[in-house]
């Protein structure tokens, strides 16, 4: 095994990539989403650092982004642009001749040997030089410490993370700094007297295991204890589940309305699992009612299916565990396939 793990993180990947195209934004406000008309339904894929300091982030109405930064620059998403700049920045870390594991369009794990902060230097350079764009590189002994790691070294830093600094640079941190620990466990954990990273190594497997489940306990500890043996793999990604969604315009009221567009979006899906030649075990329909509240409901298919009208009727049937008939604003359909 490689006795470094190099995390690569682009800086604001997807804003900077349509500066590159716009240079007379460089230092404005800029928020890309949706068909980038914020007076329309959508959310925010990604804010520059100027427009989050407003408060905008991934995830926020694309309302709410424009009434938080009026000055905003707002942009649609341009999906084969980005997928083609992420292409060149893989080819330059691939250049290296280590395993490089790709985690989206904007990082990657990379196993090294050697000085990790000089070959976390010339990254920096290689990507610079190839396509114009900053990154931050996190050098860590195994993945989980190298994903913290870039956190502390944006934006366009190195950052080394080990077991020895583990404790002094996240001790004292929420739970929630934690890469895999959201707000929803985070909570839980706080109900247990849990709330920082410190206190959660401290805790005993088997208390945790009693309180949050055999599997997740244990490995929350560890978690904390910064420990992961997962190794990094440039195996292709192979995706769990295909999935389709859409926000509309103007409230669905009717349910015969929600109904029938379910039924569309899972014959989507559908075709997207044939065309993928896999199996679909589960269905899960997500709806988000007005104003913005979100809940899904799954369906697990007695067999494996690719069969449109099998997977149009599990998505139905998920769709009739729902109780609320608010008025609903983004429909989902996903299908998980066979593990």
């Amino acid at each position: 095994m490689a006795r470094w793990v190099l995390h690569v993180d682009l800086d604001q990947f997807i804003a900077a990539v349509e500066v590159l195209r716009r240079p007379e934004l460089r230092g404005r406000p800029v928020v890309v989403g949706g068909d980038g008309d914020p007076a329309k339904r959508g959310v925010v894929s990604t804010a520059s650092y100027e427009a989050r300091a407003y408060g905008v982030h991934s995830g926020l109405p694309l309302r709410t982004a424009a009434r938080r930064c009026p000055d905003a620059v707002f942009l649609p998403v341009d999906r084969e642009h980005y997928e083609a700049v992420s292409d060149q920045v893989m080819a330059a870390l691939r250049s290296f001749g280590v395993v490089v594991e790709v985690l989206g369009w904007d990082e990657a794990f990379l196993a090294v040997d050697g000085d990790p902060e000089a070959m976390a230097r010339e990254i920096r350079d290689r990507v610079r030089a190839a396509t114009r764009l900053e990154c931050s590189v996190g050098i860590g002994e195994n993945k989980l410490q190298a994903k913290l790691a870039t956190g502390f070294g944006k934006p366009a830093g190195i950052f080394r993370l080990t077991g020895e600094t583990w404790f002094e640079v996240l001790g004292d941190r929420p739970a929630d700094a934690l890469w895999g620990i959201g707000t929803k466990t985070a909570k839980r954990l706080g109900d247990l007297g849990i709330s920082t990273v410190g206190e959660l190594a401290a805790a005993e497997p088997v208390v945790l295991a009693e309180a949050v489940g055999p599997t997740i306990g244990p490995w929350l500890v560890r978690l904390a204890q910064g420990r992961d043996d997962s190794p990094v793999s440039d195996a292709p990604h192979v995706p769990r589940s295909c999935g389709r969604e859409t926000t509309y315009q103007h409230d669905l009221d009717d349910w015969r309305d929600v109904r029938r567009e379910v039924a569309q979006l899972a014959r989507r899906v559908a075709q997207d699992v044939a065309d993928d030649g896999r199996n679909a075990a589960r269905v899960i329909v997500k709806v988000r009612f007005a104003p913005f509240i979100t809940q899904t409901h799954g369906r697990t298919l007695d067999t494996p299916v690719t069969e449109a009208h099998r997977i149009e009727e599990a998505a139905l049937a998920a769709l009739d565990m729902f109780t609320r008939r608010r008025p609903v604003r983004l429909l989902g359909v996903r299908a998980e396939f066979v593990r």
